[in-house]
C-alpha cells in the first residue's frame, strides 16, 4: 500500500469514527452541554461545544467568525493533502491522514453546528486537562507520527539537500 493510500484510508477511518462518536453522544444528550458522567477513573463523558480552535483559542461566536475558522481549516487541510500526495514515507502518510480526517471531522461539526463537539474529559489527581473528541486525539497522534518520522524516518524518505545554490 502506498503512503498516499494509507493516508487516505486513515483519513476516512478517522472521519467516520469521529462522526459516529459525535452523533452517538449528541443523540444521547440532545445536543446540549452536560455535566460529566464517569466512564473510567480518569475519563468522563462531558459534552461541550468549542467555538474556537484548540483549547478554545480564537473563540468565534459570530457567523463570520465561524466561516473564517472553517475556511482556515479547509485551507490547512488542502495543504496537508498536498503534502500527503508528495510523501514517500508510510509513517508520514499515516500521520497526515489522521490529521486530515480529524480536521475534516471538526470542520463538519463547525459547518453543521457552528462549533466543535468535544465530549471526552481527561483528568487525574484532581486536575482536568481538557475536553476533546476522536478528531482531536487523531490530530495529536498524527502530529506525533510526523515528529517521529522527521526524527527517525528512513533517509531514503527524505529529500536530499544541496549546499550549492
Amino acid at each position: 500500500m502506498t503512503p498516499q493510500r494509507l493516508g487516505a484510508l486513515a483519513a476516512l477511518v478517522v472521519f467516520a469514527a469521529d462522526r459516529a462518536s459525535k452523533l452517538a453522544v449528541l443523540e444521547r444528550f440532545g445536543g446540549e452541554d452536560v455535566a460529566p458522567k464517569s466512564l473510567a477513573p480518569f475519563l468522563d463523558l462531558a459534552l461541550q461545544f468549542n467555538r474556537g480552535i484548540s483549547f478554545s483559542f480564537f473563540r468565534q461566536d459570530t457567523a463570520l467568525g465561524v466561516w473564517l475558522l472553517l475556511g482556515f481549516t479547509l485551507a490547512a487541510t488542502a495543504l496537508l493533502a498536498a503534502w500527503l500526495w508528495r510523501t514517500a514515507s508510510w509513517m508520514a502518510g499515516l500521520g497526515l491522514g489522521a490529521i486530515i480526517g480529524g480536521a475534516l471531522g471538526n470542520a463538519c461539526d463547525r459547518l453543521l453546528y457552528g462549533a466543535v463537539g468535544d465530549f471526552l474529559d481527561l483528568h487525574a489527581f484532581g486536575r482536568h486537562f481538557f475536553v476533546f473528541n476522536v478528531a482531536a486525539a487523531a490530530i495529536n497522534a498524527g502530529v506525533a507520527l510526523l515528529i517521529l518520522d522527521g526524527l527517525f524516518g528512513s533517509s531514503a524518505d527524505k529529500p536530499t539537500q544541496s549546499l550549492t545554490p
